[in-house]
């Protein structure tokens, strides 16, 4: 990725992987084993401030770059950036408010088609861009989205555990590109990003 100005990517990566990390440890540990009002709002709480909150001002803050302030013009795949965080965002405010009030999640079955075209469309548009690193996080994306069809729909324990993998797989994945967007922008390292 083309970096001009100081987009807070690394800002997005973390939020999203820490949710990732809380959600799918859950998911694919099952520990707690037992789901209780305790539980749920506590996932709830997690799923809105980090992965919803963290995403959704990153989006935002890169749809202002890119329109308003123009400061990153010369990387016009940060437009590709920009709606997949903030569309993630607000798609993990609906999950932690729906955790959160314990609300039926089998629609989020029907939610997760949209968010694999999302997925789908980033890969094709980072690989093209010839970004490897965010290219391949788009593809755990679409693994994460293809496993949360089966186990929301099915309200199916194995493809949940399935999807709990996928979230802890690709929170691995988000984790080190936080890494490499803090190292490369404040100490210049240059990772792959």
């Amino acid at each position: 990725m083309v970096l001009g100005s100081l987009p807070p990517l690394a800002i997005g990566f973390f939020g999203l992987g820490t949710g990732y990390y809380v959600w799918g440890g859950w998911e694919f540990f099952r520990i707690p084993r037992e789901t209780t009002e305790k539980l749920n709002k506590v996932l709830g709480q997690w799923g809105i401030w980090m992965p919803g909150f963290m995403q959704f001002i990153t989006g935002t803050y890169l749809f202002l770059g890119l329109t308003i302030f123009s400061a990153f013009q010369s990387s016009p795949v940060l437009y590709m950036a920009a709606t997949a965080f903030t569309a993630y965002g607000v798609h993990w405010f609906a999950l932690g408010i729906n955790k959160y009030v314990q609300g039926d999640t089998t629609v989020d079955g029907f939610m997760a088609i949209a968010f694999l075209w999302i997925s789908i469309t980033g890969a094709f548009v980072f690989f093209n861009a010839g970004d490897i690193p965010v290219g391949t996080l788009f593809v755990l994306l679409a693994f994460v989205y293809i496993t949360d069809i089966p186990a929301s729909l099915l309200k199916s324990a194995a493809w949940t555990r399935a999807k709990g993998f996928f979230h802890l797989v690709t929170g691995t994945w988000l984790m080190y590109l936080f890494f490499a967007a803090v190292t490369t922008f404040s100490l210049g390292m240059h990772l792959p990003l």
